[in-house]
Parts: structure tokens; C-alpha cells; sequence
């Protein structure tokens, strides 16, 4: 591939691999041997060999854009090869990351399960949980009416919430008040007070009407069993809700219990920054494990040598996006088709740090900025100084301070002042022999104000 635009758009850096799209398979590199073990194969063997028969909960962790949405779709396609039904979905669709609460989560995740039974032309009678949702639904119409909303009022059950057949449809009687929801804060605010008092009783009704019929049908088709995967639920913000608890704390060691209620096997992801807070102790408690980390592509060791494994292969990753369809072996002979040189691939890679969005999106920067191939040194040395201005503007000089103890110390403490280095992508973590260390994002390593 020597076409810019399609260079550019292999390059993408917001677009998660499905390696059920033979393209996207081309392009995935597996980074597991550097990444402190087989995330994914544990959290597969956890419900395909251990616990099978019985409801998991996992936790999935790591820097937004480190790869967990991928790996996550392949933990679909593993899974599904092992003849499990699997719901996979992105709650940044659904929700208002701003303003999550428990019963927006569960909700969401009823209205996507139910969605995929209908879609795979599963019956469910589900009588309890549709009068419950009629129920929000009249609940909700009375509370609204004095409020200027802008939208259809809710009243409107019988138009717009039916199947083709006219049946009263569960997912989209459930998808109109979470669509609605989002986009209006004085009706999520309405919507949690009408259900927030009855969380229970809503997930003793999630599973008794639409999670255990569903996998005793599924059963009856022959499938093993009903995993949900929640992606982008560690993109919540950390705004600190109106009783002073912050967002991501309450949503998932407050609520903690809640989340795990659904008898089916579940996976979320979740907020790194809450590795680092002092109540992770009680987070662990709540799921009764730790979550499972996954740390960044690795490309220097703690002492400062360079780590040839983890930058060889983000050097391969680059190349696979660029020639997807020429033995990887080759490709390596290919590089001075696309760089000045191996040591301009090799400083793109370094200075990512090992994380692969940032690497993509430096890429399809330096792209834009050459429009012409081979792409050089020089040019890729003013796109990361510009990276470099723009992340700077934002440090404090408390946060520079911090930054240098990390340069120092290769680690962090549960200060909120290191979560925000984390959360903002400032600080990376790796993982070296089984244990983490943590290293500024190089772009900003070359700062003055670290020098």
C-alpha cells in the first residue's frame, strides 16, 4: 500500500480491530508476550473452564486507548468459538459519561440483551419486566409534565415502543428512555429517583424475566452460556456527584455489589485512575478479585535499556498497517519504502511510549503533515514538538513536580495528583516481571522542565 489516503485511513486511531473482519485480522498484532501475560486467555478460562455454570463478574483495566477494545473483541470471538452467546457493546453510546448512575447501567444493559435476543429471533415473554418499564414509562409521564424538555412526552407507549407485530417491544421500550435520558439531565435526575429506590427488585427482575429464560433457550440451542461485555465504562468521568462522592468511586465500590447482581457472566471496564484510590482495597472486596490490568507495550526496562521485544513489535504493527497483505518477514525489508530511515519507524515507536493510540495517532499526524512518502526524521521531529506544546500548556507547576518524582521513583502513589497524571495520560504504566512501574509518556520526557 503506497496510497496516502488509504494509508492515512489504515492508520485510524479511534478504530477498535475486529478480528472477525478479515482486514482488520491482517492489521492485529498480538502484544501479550510483553504485556506481562494473556490478559485476554485469563479472563476466557475464568468462563469457559472455572465457572462456567455459575455468573462472573471481571474487571477490566488500562489506559483509554492502550488497545482494551480490541483485545476485547477478540475475547468475543474466542469466546464465541467456545460456543458462548456474546452481547459486546460500547456504553459511551448510552450513556452520558458526565452523569452514570446504577440504574442507567442496568438498564442499558437489559435494553442490549434484549435487542440481541430479538435480533437472533429469541421470545421471551418477560411479562414482570415489561410492566415495569410500562410502569417507568406512566411514572416518568407524570413527573415531566412540568418540565420544559423539548421532547415528545412519554405517554406514548402504545406508538413507537411496539414491534412490526404490534407487540409491546422490551428493547425499545427501554432504549427510548435511556435515548431520552441522555440527552436530558432533569429526566435521568426523574428517572433515577423513580428506580433508584427499587434496584433491587429491578435485578431480581433483569434475571428472572429476561436473563434466565434467555439462557435456558440459548442452552436449548446448544449454547454454552450468556456473556456481556461492557466496554468504555472506564471512560466516566470523575465529576464528584451531588452527595460529594466522585462519579467513578460510587459507580463502582459503592454500587459495586449491584453491578455484579446480573446472573450471567459480565465484564466491564473500568477507570485505571481507581487502582491508584484508596479504597481499592473495598473495590476488591466488592468483586472479590483484583481487575485485570492491561498495561502499556513496553519499549525501554525499568533501568532505561531499550526493550527490543516490545519495540519490534509496535515496528510491526506499524508495518502491518501499511502492507496487511505481504508476509510479515518481508515487510521488514519494506520499511525505507515508507521512512527516511529505520531509526525515524524506530523514534515514532519509542516516543509512543508503547501506547498504541498515540503511536497511530502520531502517525496519521506525520502523514497529513509529509503527504509524501518516504515520510522523514525532520518532519516527524516537528510533529512531536507540537504534541509536546499542546500537552504542556496544561501541567501545573505542582504537576511538573510530580512528574519529576515519577522520572525518579518509577512509581506512583494514591495521591489524587498521580491519578490526574494517569487519567490524563502523563504517567504510563508497564508491567516487568510481574510487577508494575511507571514512566512519563515520552512525548513530555523531553520537556525542559524535566531536563
Amino acid at each position: 500500500m503506497t496510497d496516502l489516503k488509504e494509508f492515512r485511513r489504515a492508520t485510524n486511531p479511534n478504530k477498535a480491530l475486529n478480528i472477525e473482519n478479515a482486514q482488520d485480522k491482517a492489521y492485529y498484532i498480538d502484544f501479550a508476550s510483553v504485556r506481562g501475560g494473556k490478559v485476554i486467555t485469563k479472563l476466557k478460562n475464568k468462563i469457559t473452564v472455572f465457572d462456567t455454570d455459575e455468573p462472573t463478574c471481571s474487571l477490566f483495566t488500562g489506559h483509554i486507548g492502550c488497545g482494551k477494545s480490541t483485545e476485547l473483541l477478540r475475547l468475543k470471538v474466542e469466546l464465541e468459538n467456545k460456543n458462548f452467546h456474546v452481547v459486546y457493546f460500547e456504553s459511551s453510546e448510552d450513556l452520558d459519561v458526565g452523569d452514570v448512575d446504577l440504574i442507567d447501567v442496568l438498564l442499558v444493559i437489559a435494553r442490549r440483551i434484549s435487542e440481541n435476543l430479538e435480533e437472533n429471533q429469541i421470545k421471551l415473554e418477560a411479562t414482570g419486566l415489561k410492566k415495569l418499564i410500562k410502569d417507568v414509562w406512566q411514572g416518568l409521564n407524570a413527573e415531566v409534565k412540568g418540565l420544559e424538555i423539548g421532547i415528545p412526552k412519554l405517554g406514548k407507549i402504545g406508538g413507537g415502543t411496539t414491534n412490526k407485530e404490534g407487540e409491546f417491544s422490551l428493547s425499545f421500550g427501554i432504549g427510548k428512555i435511556t435515548m431520552m435520558a441522555k440527552s436530558d439531565q432533569k429526566l435521568r435526575q426523574q428517572l433515577n429517583q423513580y428506580l433508584g429506590p427499587q434496584k433491587i427488585d429491578l435485578i431480581k427482575t433483569i434475571n428472572q424475566e429476561l436473563l434466565e429464560p434467555a439462557i435456558a433457550k440459548l442452552k436449548q440451542k446448544g449454547k454454552e452460556g450468556l456473556v456481556v461485555i461492557v466496554d468504555n465504562l472506564d471512560r466516566i468521568d470523575n465529576t464528584v456527584k451531588s452527595f460529594g462522592i466522585p462519579q467513578q468511586e460510587y459507580l463502582f465500590i459503592d454500587q459495586g455489589e449491584f453491578l455484579k447482581g446480573l446472573n450471567c457472566h459480565l465484564v466491564y471496564t473500568m477507570p485505571l485512575s481507581l487502582m491508584f484510590s484508596n479504597d481499592f482495597g473495598r473495590l476488591e472486596n466488592r468483586f472479590g478479585e483484583a481487575p485485570d490490568v492491561l498495561p502499556m507495550v513496553p519499549v525501554k526496562f525499568k533501568n532505561g535499556k531499550n526493550h527490543k521485544e516490545g519495540m519490534e513489535l509496535l515496528q510491526k504493527m506499524v508495518l502491518a498497517r501499511v502492507f496487511p497483505n505481504i508476509e510479515p518477514e518481508q515487510r521488514l525489508h519494506k520499511i525505507t519504502e515508507i521512512f527516511d530511515s529505520t531509526e525515524t519507524l524506530e523514534r515514532l515507536c519509542r516516543v509512543s511510549g508503547g501506547h498504541v493510540r498515540d503511536l497511530l495517532s502520531l502517525l496519521s499526524t506525520l502523514i497529513m503533515e509529509e503527504m509524501q512518502l518516504p515520510l522523514s526524521g525532520k518532519v516527524l521531529e516537528t510533529v512531536i514538538r507540537t504534541r509536546r506544546n499542546k500537552r504542556t500548556m496544561a501541567i501545573s507547576d505542582q504537576e511538573w513536580e510530580l512528574l519529576r518524582q515519577v522520572k525518579q521513583r518509577k512509581k506512583v502513589s494514591d495521591d489524587i495528583g498521580y491519578q490526574k497524571l494517569i487519567r490524563s495520560h502523563f504517567v504510563f504504566e508497564y508491567i516487568e516481571n510481574d510487577e508494575s512501574w511507571f514512566d512519563i509518556n515520552p512525548i513530555l520526557a523531553e520537556a525542559l522542565e524535566l531536563q
